[in-house]
């Protein structure tokens, strides 16, 4: 066992370099079919998602309003919301078959899911991806989960999975490396397939609840990170999903969302897993004057 442990470790420590030299090779020899989809736009995004941004960026925005444009499912704070327009998401899905139909090396999307596009390979961090975070997300994230960093989210990993009769059908019970997620649907036409949401990691129960959320094409889940989720098995057609795991380096670096320990970093290019080097014990000690009084 240890040695299976320790052959991981050392997988996952090449990850980072593995991915950056798969991206090199993208970036000088694919060819887009659909070019335009790599620079987030406006007119990709749904006049309804438009509006509730404008809502939580408007002065004295607060919850109770925001959660009048948005679905919610039990107490779990699970929110579905509009994102992308139809149009947009049948593009994006087009320019992702063609690339998964090109001789580009692919990486695996997560230990968990096998078919689908790590999307920073693809090159749309720095024109798509962080401006959606930074501009879009983090003001109705600010609202949904103060508490859990929404204000505040520095990284992300954004990544496309797939589900086919013949490949992936399902996902078993997990809770993801992030302080939220966002979950959209993108197509194709398939059925079944519906999300499962139990107890948050932190709180389990002897006998969980679970709450079943169908997906909708276009439209987006957010949850918390922490919480147990899965996904059933899809009975017919082909399923494409955009999750994007939004991180928060002030939550995390306090304590690791996925051991609940304090972090022991090892140095990594870009993102990595979203913690950065400034952790508590290297920070001056400093008062908390608002305490004293």
């Amino acid at each position: 066992v240890c040695l299976q442990v320790e052959a991981e470790v050392q997988r996952r420590k090449q990850l980072i370099r593995q991915s950056a030299e798969r991206r090199a090779i993208i970036s000088k020899s694919y060819k887009p079919k659909h070019p335009e989809v790599y620079t987030l736009q406006d007119s990709f995004l749904a006049p309804e998602f438009l509006e509730i941004v404008r809502y939580c960026t408007s002065p004295g925005a607060h919850l109770q309003g925001l959660l009048s444009y948005l679905e919610s499912f039990s107490d779990k704070r699970i929110y579905r919301l509009p994102v992308f327009t139809e149009e947009f998401c049948q593009t994006f899905v087009d320019e992702l078959e063609n690339f998964e139909q090109s001789d580009m090396p692919k990486g695996r999307p997560n230990t968990m899911n096998n078919y689908g596009v790590l999307l920073n390979e693809l090159g749309m961090d720095e024109s798509f991806l962080t401006p959606l975070r930074e501009q879009y997300l983090q003001p109705i994230t600010a609202l949904l989960y103060p508490e859990l960093g929404g204000p505040c989210l520095d990284s992300h990993k954004a990544f496309v999975v797939k589900y086919s009769l013949h490949e992936d059908l399902d996902l078993s019970s997990h809770y993801d490396n992030a302080e939220i997620t966002l979950n959209v649907s993108l197509g194709k036409d398939f059925t079944e397939g519906n999300l499962y949401f139990g107890d948050f990691n932190q709180d389990p129960s002897p006998v969980p609840k679970y709450v079943e959320v169908g997906h909708v094409r276009a439209q987006g889940l957010f949850h918390r990170g922490g919480q147990i989720h899965g996904a059933l098995p899809i009975s017919s057609g082909e399923r494409w999903n955009l999750i994007v795991w939004l991180r928060s380096s002030a939550i995390r670096n306090q304590l690791c969302p996925m051991c609940n320990s304090k972090p022991q970093l090892v140095e990594a290019e870009g993102f990595g897993d979203g913690f950065t080097g400034a952790l508590e014990e290297d920070v001056p000690e400093t008062v908390d004057v608002c305490a004293l009084w």
